[in-house]
């Protein structure tokens, strides 16, 4: 009895030193755990990066509209087969020029007579 005993204490003693010590131990738990949370970093700002140059992609690609509708809107710029009518509101100086016609006068040049 005393001799199984001492084979399962030295069993015992084995299995934890292969344990916190062997090649599949403690040590190498936490190496890898240190590892794996190093990559989960990595892996994070890898998405943002992502993230970022997708929004990109979309931005360029629905850009395209973007920079259309301002090159028409503040350039006054026109595809080939278009042809571009400006309204501009009437200044106060064009007012007081109608103003100043007799009254026949100026209710022809708003109807658009001479």
């Amino acid at each position: 009895m005393r001799l199984v005993t001492i084979v399962l204490l030295a069993l015992i003693g084995w299995v934890q030193a292969e344990l916190w010590l062997g090649k599949a131990g403690m040590a190498h738990v936490m190496d890898k755990r240190a590892e794996l949370a190093s990559l989960r970093q990595a892996n994070e700002a890898a998405k943002q990066r992502n993230d970022r140059l997708q929004a990109e992609v979309s931005d360029l690609k629905e850009g395209l509209e973007m920079v259309e509708e301002k090159a028409r809107s503040e350039l006054g710029m026109v595809k080939p087969d278009e042809l571009l009518v400006v309204l501009t509101p009437a200044t106060p100086a064009s007012a007081n020029a109608t103003a100043a016609l007799p009254a026949t006068a100026s209710a022809a040049a708003a109807a658009g007579k001479p």
